[in-house]
């Protein structure tokens, strides 16, 4: 499935992943291929997206995530990538 994580400041990343989980405002969400449409607001916390580039893992603050079509959508008002 393809994931796009946006910001205010831009793109953040966009690629191909297996499984994405996002913590939403009332826990966290998995995401896997082929899931059926979805949406929910995000609260703070550890995005984590696994594909076969490997494991992309961020701290997000706010926004939503919406899933249709194989693709996930995430715009939050805050996103940094973490140290591997």
């Amino acid at each position: 499935m393809n994931v796009t994580l946006i910001s205010p400041e831009g793109s953040v990343f966009e690629g191909e992943a297996d499984s994405v989980v996002v913590p939403a405002h009332d826990g966290e969400v998995g995401i896997l291929p082929r899931h059926a449409p979805f949406m929910t607001l995000l609260g703070s916390g550890k995005l984590v997206v696994r594909g076969g580039e490997g494991v992309s893992t961020f701290v997000v603050e706010g926004g939503f995530m919406q899933v249709t079509d194989d693709t996930v959508r995430i715009v939050t008002e805050n996103a940094r990538e973490e140290a591997a």
